[in-house]
This record gives structure tokens, C-alpha cells and sequence, in this order.
């Protein structure tokens, strides 16, 4: 999933994208008797800028080590995997597509984190119990190549029924459902736009018009898609791809040269609203850092330090967005979204199905 932070250019600009960084020592024990250390689970996205970080260690007396997981799915799996004796504190990155999965398995304690009454009601998916606390939000869509549809004097794809018209073969590249959230949340937006009895009948017209699935982001993006800076260095073909909101002020922000404006757009009518939240595990060993921990990340300063860190939105109210997300990468205006509750009904068949349809 989730390599969306272009991280090979964000470690040139001064951020910690930290894989098992911190303390020198997990053993590090304060004058109480007390683990100095808090260590932080994540996918592989996670990132931070280092003067954020060290004033938070700091402020809290804690130090701060990551561990890194692979994508979401993987990252989530693993946790699961070995909550009876957990490799960290906190757990950062399972999103509302896996959520169900998480608290199934009591991968989480409950704690309420100070300051959640500012973070909007709407991405608070476990009200009642507080066992995950939201962090960001992001909408997965379909990205163009600008440079491609004038050239052609063809307009771009807006929503999902664009995309199986002729006009638009071959051109679609996705990830795999089965492997990515990207690509999962792109056929959760199909299956909340066209309900049970439709999405297989417009994957089977996707599929009919040449879409093209790979593993995950990392290749649809940056290897197929041709309005990437990787996708034009690497000769990529494909103009349209399954990716964010927030991946045009990317192209800008670590354009070289910088464009003057997004290479690329976003087709509004096909997006999927991802949340993604941060939870202090059920047998962490230092609960009380892992509690500062998440308290620190919905405080105001690595909300407003995250967006262009992770190419993400902050959940806090009143947090300010960088100017380049507002004109190059604002929020869909009305993203397709599904309850938590139908995604753990449905996920795992809906994924089976996708797979014999699309892949076989």
C-alpha cells in the first residue's frame, strides 16, 4: 500500500522516516523505574520532520523509536500476529479498510488521547470505546496526465462510469485489492457506488475496457503511470492510475525542476475517503509513553507538520493545511464512503470475488 509519501524525496528535506530509530537502547529506564523508550509500529509512509520529533521527545521525556512493517495490510497482519507479545507501544497506519479487522483480533487497549475532543466526530470510528484514535485522512482516486489528455484534445475521466467508456481504454492502471489499500479502497468506492448487485457487473466492464492491475502503489504510480515523475523516466504508458487526492502538490513539491503548476489531476467522481488511526496496543510495555505518544499525534503541531511529511489531511479542527494542498490537492468534495461495519461483513468476499473476476 501506502508508499505515497515519495519517500525517496522527502529523505533529502529533512524528515525522520525513522525504520527502528530512537534510543540507542530499548532499556532505557527513567529515574521511576519507568521505560524511557516508546516504540511505534507503522507502515512504511510514516514520517516526520526531525525538530517536531525532537520537541516531543523533549516535552515528554520520551524517546521515540520506529519500526516499519511493509504496507498497511502487512503492517496490520503481523500485529495481529504477535499481540501477545508486541514488537512496540503504538500501532500507526491501520485504516477504516482494515479497521474491522484490528479490533476483531483486540490488537488495541482502550484510551482516550487528550485533545480528541478538537479531531472531527466524523472520523471517530470507535466513539464508544476509544480503542483507535483518528490521525488523518486521505481520498484514493483516479489520477490523469494532463500533458496526455490536451495533447489528444480528449477531456479527462470524472467519475466511475468515465472509465468504461472506449474513449478511456487501456489506459487505467490500479493495484491489486487483494494486496494494497489503494487498490482496495478503489473497489470499496466501486461497491459503494454501484451496492452489491452492481460493482462486479462494472468490474467486468473495467476489465472489458483494458484496466491493468499490479501489485501496489509503488509500481501503478511510479513505474505505469506516465504523469509521474518516475513514470516519465521509466517510459510509462498508462495516463490514468489509482492513487490520491493529495498526489498532484506531490509532483509539484518534489518536481525538479518545479512545475509551475500539477502535471496531474484528479477525477473527483471516483474517490474513496481513507482514514487512518493510531492505537496503543493491547500488551504494550510502556503504556503510559505509548499514551503521550498518541496524545502527540493529534496535537496541533504534527498535525500541521504531517501533511506534507505524509501526503495526508489532518483530523484536527482548525489545523492548517499547506497552501500547495489548496490549490493542487483539495479533499474530494464528496468522496464515496462505507461503514465500518459493512466493510468487515464484506471485505474479505468482495476481495475473493475481485480476484476470480479480475485476475483469472
Amino acid at each position: 500500500m501506502h508508499t505515497r509519501t515519495f519517500v525517496a524525496a522527502a529523505v533529502g528535506l529533512g524528515l525522520v522516516t525513522l525504520s527502528a530509530c530512537g534510543s540507542s537502547s530499548s532499556d532505557d529506564t527513567a529515574s521511576g523505574g519507568g521505560s524511557r523508550t516508546v516504540t511505534l509500529v507503522s507502515h512504511d509512509s510514516w514520517a516526520v520532520s526531525e525538530n517536531v520529533l525532537a520537541d516531543f521527545e523533549k516535552q515528554s521525556g520520551y524517546k521515540v523509536k520506529v519500526l516499519k512493517d511493509g504496507d498497511a495490510g502487512q503492517a496490520v497482519n503481523k500485529a495481529v500476529l504477535t499481540k501477545d507479545n508486541p514488537q512496540g507501544d503504538v500501532f500507526f497506519g491501520v485504516d477504516n479498510t482494515l479497521l474491522s479487522r484490528a479490533l476483531d483480533n483486540d490488537l488495541f487497549q482502550s484510551y482516550e488521547a487528550k485533545g480528541l475532543d478538537q479531531v472531527d466526530s466524523r472520523y471517530q470510528l470507535d466513539a464508544d470505546e476509544h480503542r483507535v484514535t483518528p490521525v488523518d485522512y486521505g481520498d484514493i482516486c483516479v489520477n490523469y496526465d494532463k500533458k496526455y489528455f490536451a495533447d489528444r484534445k480528449l477531456a479527462p475521466p470524472a467519475t466511475f462510469d468515465d472509465l468504461v467508456k472506449p474513449a478511456y481504454k487501456n489506459l487505467l492502471v490500479t493495484e491489486n485489492a487483494s494486496t494494497s489499500s489503494p487498490g482496495l479502497g478503489f473497489l470499496l468506492g466501486t461497491a459503494a457506488r454501484y451496492g452489491d448487485d452492481g460493482w462486479e457487473g462494472y468490474w467486468k466492464k473495467l476489465k472489458a475496457n483494458g484496466v491493468k492491475v499490479v501489485s501496489g502503489w509503488e509500481q501503478a504510480y511510479n513505474e505505469e503511470f506516465s504523469g509521474s515523475a518516475g513514470g516519465k523516466k521509466a517510459g510509462a504508458d498508462r495516463p490514468l492510475v489509482v492513487s490520491y487526492a493529495s498526489s498532484p502538490p506531490a509532483e509539484v513539491i518534489y518536481g525538479d525542476p518545479k512545475p509551475a503548476t500539477a502535471p496531474t489531476g484528479v477525477a473527483d467522481g471516483t474517490c474513496f475517503r481513507q482514514v487512518e488511526f493510531a492505537g496503543l496496543l493491547s500488551n504494550a510495555k510502556n503504556s503510559e509513553g505509548g499514551k503521550a505518544l498518541i496524545d502527540f499525534l493529534v496535537s496541533k503541531k504534527f498535525q500541521e507538520d504531517m501533511p506534507l511529511n505524509m501526503f495526508v489531511y489532518p483530523v484536527l479542527e482548525g489545523a492548517a493545511v499547506p497552501a500547495e494542498f489548496t490549490q493542487y490537492g483539495p479533499p474530494a468534495e464528496d468522496p464515496e464512503t462505507m461503514e465500518p461495519a459493512k466493510i468487515a461483513a464484506d471485505r474479505d468476499q468482495w476481495v475473493k470475488s475481485w480476484t476470480s473476476l479480475v485476475l483469472k
